[in-house]
């Protein structure tokens, strides 16, 4: 049986993301218990609207305890789940033991109830946390192997920078009419999450194929691995195309997701990055080949 939750001298909001005193709380307590800065998404276009924020106060309006929900709908095994994901959890250490994140979580999981959402997600350091509510792993795999040869005539990419208006309308658009990336395990939309996401890791560069519509998300990794971490396009360039418009010819490739929709296919390796990604649902789902959800769709 649970104990009861000591929310003494705390207030509890829901909803609040409108309340801009009430966003930097949130803001705040992120960078202070993992170091990240979820500030620039209101200058990408904003949280995802379907956001619902579960939230301690102190009096002062300090954030003591979160954690966030949002609707996500993914492809598992060639199968569109109307799924939502659990996000922004924390609790700041002088109000650790006292039931709040229990709480938020019970409240997260009610929520997603109500809305109708047949599978909720997350990403933790500690599954064991979130197995008693019902959350299992799915392993992550990411893909390995030779280059192809880089398709030749491609119309040569140009770079995308978020931070340029008209840059950030493209990415925008096209992350509307985006097609799940990959059949075995993609998000659908999200198109919060990758804008936020392209600010994480400084390395990853945004490229714009503009006779195939179509954003790549790249970089070079180890011993110029290129490696791949998302396309946002109505129809997925093969692999062979994304290199001859990059104008690179690397003698290996990662891919960060099930290349099933690539032309191309390489050997399959477990991810040990440390973070597990889980599932609840009722549904009768398994992934039938190895994937991983692209990075730029983290949350």
């Amino acid at each position: 049986m649970d104990k009861a939750t000591d929310s003494s001298g705390l207030i509890f909001r829901q909803d609040y993301f409108a309340d801009d005193k009430a966003w930097a709380a949130l803001v705040s307590l992120l960078a202070d218990t993992f170091g990240i800065d979820l500030d620039p998404l209101k200058r990408l276009g904003g949280a995802d609207p379907s956001s619902m924020p579960f939230g301690w106060f102190d009096e002062s309006g300090l954030l003591a305890a979160n954690l966030s929900a949002f609707a996500m709908p993914i492809v598992i095994s060639g199968r569109k789940v109307n799924a939502a994901g659990l996000q922004s959890g924390a609790v700041r250490p002088p109000w650790r033991g006292r039931g709040l994140y229990r709480d938020v979580t019970h409240k997260a999981l009610d929520w997603c109830a109500v809305e109708g959402f047949e599978a909720i997600v997350l990403y933790t350091d500690k599954p064991d946390l979130y197995t008693p509510y019902g959350f299992r792993s799915l392993p992550m795999h990411l893909y390995a192997g030779a280059a192809p040869e880089p398709a030749m005539g491609a119309m040569p990419a140009r770079t995308l920078d978020p931070w340029k208006p008209e840059d950030l309308a493209l990415l925008q658009r096209a992350l509307k009419s985006r097609t799940p990336v990959s059949d075995a395990l993609a998000v659908c939309e999200s198109a919060a999450m990758f804008l936020i996401n392209t600010q994480f890791d400084p390395d990853v560069k945004l490229s714009w194929l503009e006779d195939r519509q179509a954003v790549i998300a790249w970089k070079v990794g180890d011993d110029n691995t290129f490696v791949l971490s998302d396309i946002i396009a109505s129809t997925i360039p093969t692999l062979e195309t994304i290199l001859g418009g990059l104008g690179i010819a690397p003698l290996a490739v990662e891919v960060l997701f099930s290349p099933d929709k690539l032309g191309w296919q390489g050997e399959a390796r477990a991810l040990d990055g440390g973070t597990e990604f889980m599932i609840r649902t009722d549904l009768d789902i398994s992934l039938e080949r190895p994937a991983m959800l692209s990075p730029m769709a983290d949350f």
